[in-house]
């Protein structure tokens, strides 16, 4: 008896995947335990080929150092002299010691810095056609977010080691588990806000110089608008509402908490709420966008 060939088109007909091997994220049915394995493949995968340019120049990771090291040695001074003492200085506004107010703060600036400009590099890949070659293989969307956002969170990671044990010297007090905690939720956070990124640069990949008019735009009067450098309490009343509105007032308010010890307050949950919704957010825009980019 003859079988029938039910395939259609000419050829050999393709080969079926088999079960175990190659993604999962779009089979009916898939266990979720295989999907979070599979992400968690692929980002490794993403993370490892985006870290690789950086190991050959860690440079670049010394220059990203002398940002916050300038903030801290021009800026904290300045809310040394001008709070301390004061009804806004150390045991009020600040509610403690100016540094453990301010060193938190440079920590999520750098955070925002750095995950920002995830689709300034996104734009030379594209440029090279790089971006398609990776569109192309198996690769999951989300793993091309997730990883290069975390490749931004590494150096950052080892930045913010460092300024910490810099200012241990000058009174500025370490809780290992919070910190540990502040990391990681600025990690999560970063995931977000690289996601964002990545998505302004497919936005305007024919248009590359509106991508930095729209990031320099939105970065600083957020920063602002956080009380990241400056308290709000001492600010108009306009812009204390617009900080309640601010994503970013929560996070550095949480960072603060949790760089102080304080690890099951109500602000810390808040931050912790704040930086799942920023990764949410980001995760979905970037992969919508990434799939109209390539329709």
């Amino acid at each position: 008896m003859s079988t029938v060939d039910t395939t259609t088109g000419h050829g050999p007909s393709p080969t079926r995947t088999q079960r175990g091997t190659g993604p999962t994220a779009g089979r009916p049915g898939a266990r979720p335990r295989g999907r979070l394995a599979n992400l968690a493949r692929d980002t490794s995968i993403v993370l490892v080929r985006e870290l690789r340019p950086l190991l050959h120049d860690p440079f670049s990771v010394v220059f990203g150092l002398v940002q916050p090291l300038v903030f801290l040695a021009l800026f904290g001074p300045l809310l040394v002299g001008t709070l301390s003492g004061q009804d806004g200085g150390a045991d009020g506004t600040l509610g403690g010691s100016v540094w453990q107010w301010f060193v938190p703060s440079i920590l999520v600036m750098t955070t925002l810095f750095g995950t920002s400009t995830t689709g300034a590099n996104l734009q030379q890949e594209l440029n090279t056609g790089a971006h398609e070659r990776m569109l192309v293989s198996p690769l999951s969307r989300p793993s091309l977010l997730v990883g290069r956002a975390l490749k931004e969170m590494v150096p950052i990671a080892a930045q913010s080691v460092v300024v910490v044990l810099v200012m241990l010297p000058f009174g500025f007090e370490l809780y290992p588990v919070g910190a540990v905690l502040g990391l990681l939720m600025l990690a999560i956070f970063g995931i977000g806000v690289g996601s964002l990124s990545y998505a302004l640069a497919l936005a305007v990949r024919k248009q590359e110089w509106m991508f930095w008019l729209v990031q320099q735009t939105l970065l600083f009067p957020l920063m602002i608008l956080s009380g990241m450098l400056l308290p709000l309490e001492t600010g108009p009343s306009w812009m204390r509402a617009a900080g309640h509105l601010n994503p970013l007032t929560y996070l550095v308010d949480a960072e603060r908490s949790l760089f102080a010890g304080d690890l099951t307050s109500s602000t810390a949950a808040w931050g912790w709420v704040a930086a799942l919704v920023t990764a949410a957010v980001g995760l979905a825009v970037g992969i919508r966008t990434m799939v109209r980019s390539t329709d």
